[in-house]
């Protein structure tokens, strides 16, 4: 099963839209949990098992559980969503972007260690530094697009003189992830949820990509806008969450809090497909 058949299956099941972005922070953490690193496998796991009927994917960040020397945690999570909830698809956010060579090792880390379904990165040095990743057969990736951070305008809104049209750099990514890099169906884009209209415009380049659209909650993303503008009945969005759902509770009711967050963020993306 390719990662895109995943992605279309766990949104049938789930009537889900809805990603839970797995970034533990243990200062966060709830009652005896809090501050404790050793604790991130439990509260990761505690937290896919109480919102696995309600997602379409979850995606974990690699730099919170390795700033903490976590990466075995990390390990004992992926295998855990692949034993427990093998029909949630597992997004590694990695953000990887290097040369050929470097990047096979890096998708050896996504795909073999890790066993992710997909992976997202940057496309900034050019193909070659993204082809390691799609020989990896019914693999997905994600390629950093429109971002969520007010910073992404230095480069992601800049016009390319020296293309055809001279589109803005994010428009032109969208085209090539829709178009020539795009060899087997695996490619997919990140675009922020704190940009509604260049999600419009993304879908209007690449109208049958997957898109991950970070930045709906705690961010402060428009839910509503987002789907609007990205939802395509063939072509899957990917809408995260994180602190939103993680964070729901301080108590020992934390599981059950991130499931009714979940739950009304889930229903609140599915109302606004009219």
């Amino acid at each position: 099963m390719t990662f895109i058949e995943m992605l279309q299956g766990a949104q049938g099941r789930n009537g889900s839209m809805l990603c839970v972005g797995l970034d533990p922070e243990p200062t966060r953490f709830p009652g005896a949990m809090k501050g404790d690193a050793s604790k991130i496998f439990d509260f990761c796991a505690r937290i896919a098992d109480a919102t696995a009927d309600l997602v379409i994917a979850f995606k974990p960040q690699i730099a919170y559980f390795a700033a903490h020397r976590a990466e075995a945690q990390l390990e004992k999570l992926m295998a855990h969503l692949r034993s427990a909830h093998p029909q949630v698809p597992v997004i590694l956010d990695a953000k990887r972007g290097d040369i050929g060579s470097t990047a096979e090792q890096y998708a050896r880390e996504a795909f073999e260690r890790y066993g992710a379904d997909a992976v997202t990165l940057s496309p900034f040095m050019g193909f070659d530094s993204v082809q390691p990743y799609l020989k990896y057969e019914g693999k997905g990736a994600f390629l950093l697009c429109r971002t969520s951070n007010p910073g992404g305008d230095d480069l992601q809104n800049q016009r390319l003189a020296s293309v055809p049209g001279e589109p803005l750099l994010y428009e032109h990514i969208a085209s090539l992830a829709q178009g020539p890099w795009n060899l087997n169906g695996q490619l997919g884009l990140v675009v922020g949820a704190t940009y509604p209209a260049e999600i419009e415009r993304v879908r209007q380049i690449a109208p049958t990509v997957p898109l991950l659209i970070p930045g709906v909650g705690a961010q402060g993303g428009d839910a509503v806008a987002t789907v609007k503008a990205g939802w395509r009945a063939d072509a899957p969005i990917v809408v995260n969450s994180s602190r939103a759902v993680l964070y729901a509770s301080s108590g020992d009711d934390f599981a059950d809090a991130a499931r009714r967050e979940a739950m009304k963020t889930r229903d609140l993306l599915q109302a606004a497909r009219g």
